[in-house]
């Protein structure tokens, strides 16, 4: 007997996954102790050290980044290893590194995740779909495709992170409707991913997607001393955006082509399923008003004066607020939440703080822009929109234009380089993080799905980021300039 439980604990021993947790180890401390790194320096003779603080934070960066790739323990757990580490090793006060686990953007995350959640405990989300499917049909094809648009243009008027949360479980309703089981299917796959990265490309459209836009217009106003406008943004991106979409879409039906090319009686049994609801109850229109009211109220905070100071989250959280105040929500309701999403959110709030705090960002961003500071225009622009599409894979998509916008815009002008054409490109890049769960909402939002890995999502990222950077290049080198942006001086 005690020969047959050592023979089962043998094979049992996941080799692989401790390969790679002792991978994450050995790149943190071959990171943390060796000599110091030499200075940046940008093209203005401005030298940028590497603290032993900084070079804890990309220590830190290359044992999360290992961990989460390759999802050696609950996505969560690693998020907890990153304060940990940088208590232990006194990168930044733990007060600092643990605050971050209760930043505004985690506590947007939390609400949004309770909207979805009360779409779906209300049924209104089952009524969505069944009234989608109606419409869209029985090809899977098309299913895709209503999805990935309704995704998109929601986003256009509210933050994706909501948009997502909002539109999962109406895919999971759909998902059901595919697969009976909850096994992992290429159209489940499709489904979600490409939620997730349309949310994205969406984004990018108007200011009310995500507050990256913003930030980066602010930056541009100070250092360029012009503002760009609401209308002249959306200009610009919605073409972008929308070419992404569709891309998107096509890029599924190659990697992710659905088992079954058409669900016969779908549209009849959506029907069905609609009609058997019954009325919309009191509850599903309570819902919607409190859902809707917080919605519209973000919408209006960029216009509206009064509401500029109060911060978006404290809106959102609103929502939340109310649902218990009515009923829709109980307190049995929060063992539903998936804390392993917000707890990897948390944990990239943090890292992306260290990063930016301890100088260990700016440091990268120094190093890899001027590298390209005699490069053709051309080059110099993919650089920077390539630079803030990998960091914001790891750190706040915010955080990635801070660090490199400034940057990029001092180096511009050695190059001849107009600055609209640098923000634009970069904007494009922060808003689609194709490759980590932690460099989006919808990304882990859509990982809680349970169809697809982080490591498949790394996988299919790649080629769908060189889409992203070849988009890019059309825009900067011809679609731009035909619609009249600037691109060089």
């Amino acid at each position: 007997m005690a020969s047959d439980f050592s023979a089962s604990e043998k094979v049992g021993f996941d080799w692989k996954r401790y390969m790679f947790i002792t991978l994450g180890v050995l790149l943190f401390i071959l990171v943390y102790y060796t000599p110091s790194w030499p200075d940046a320096i940008d093209p203005q003779g401005e030298h940028f050290a590497l603290s032993r603080e900084g070079k804890g934070a990309l220590a830190v960066f290359a044992l999360a980044g290992t961990w989460w790739v390759f999802e050696v323990v609950p996505i969560g757990i690693t998020s907890l290893a990153i304060g940990v580490l940088q208590a232990v090793f006194l990168i930044r006060p733990a007060k600092a590194a643990f605050n971050d686990f209760m930043d505004p953007s985690v506590m947007f995350i939390f609400a949004s995740i309770m909207i979805g959640l009360v779409f779906t405990k209300t049924g209104l989300t089952k009524r969505l779909a069944y009234k989608m499917l109606v419409v869209v049909g029985e090809k899977t094809s098309m299913i895709y495709l209503g999805c990935f648009l309704v995704t998109a243009a929601l986003t256009h008027i509210m933050a994706h992170t909501a948009v997502a949360a909002t539109i999962f479980p109406l895919l999971l309703t759909i998902n059901k409707l595919y697969s009976d089981d909850n096994e992992p299917t290429k159209f489940g796959k499709g489904l979600f991913m490409g939620m997730a990265y349309v949310a994205g490309a969406g984004s990018i459209v108007t200011l009310l997607g995500a507050a990256r836009g913003a930030v980066a217009i602010g930056f541009f106003n100070d250092i360029v001393g012009r503002n760009i406008s609401f209308f002249e943004l959306s200009y610009y991106m919605f073409p972008v955006g929308w070419l992404m979409v569709l891309l998107l879409w096509g890029f599924f039906m190659i990697f992710f082509k659905p088992e079954k090319k058409t669900l016969p009686g779908l549209r009849e049994k959506a029907r069905q399923l609609s009609s058997a609801m019954g009325p919309v109850t009191r509850k599903e229109i309570i819902a919607v008003v409190i859902v809707f009211s917080c919605i519209l109220t973000m919408a209006l905070h960029s216009v509206v004066p009064i509401l500029k100071p109060i911060n978006k989250t404290g809106i959102i959280l609103i929502s939340t607020i109310l649902f218990f105040i009515t009923g829709i929500m109980d307190i049995d309701d929060l063992e539903e939440i998936p804390w392993n999403i917000i707890l990897l959110f948390a944990g990239a709030m943090s890292i992306g703080f260290c990063l930016w705090e301890t100088g260990a960002a700016r440091w990268l961003a120094v190093n890899w822009l001027v590298m390209f500071k005699e490069a053709h225009w051309f080059i110099f622009v993919l650089s920077i929109a390539f630079f803030v599409m990998i960091m914001t894979n790891f750190i706040m998509n915010v955080a990635a234009i801070a660090i490199s916008l400034p940057v990029a815009l001092v180096i511009a002008p050695y190059l001849a380089v107009a600055p609209e054409v640098i923000l634009f490109g970069s904007l494009v890049t922060a808003g689609m993080p194709f490759l980590l769960l932690v460099g989006a909402a919808p990304n882990a939002i859509a990982y809680n799905s349970r169809q697809f890995t982080t490591g498949e999502f790394f996988m299919y990222g790649v080629p769908a980021s060189i889409i992203l950077m070849i988009v890019v290049g059309f825009a900067a080198l011809i679609l731009w300039p035909l619609m009249g942006m600037p691109v060089t001086l």
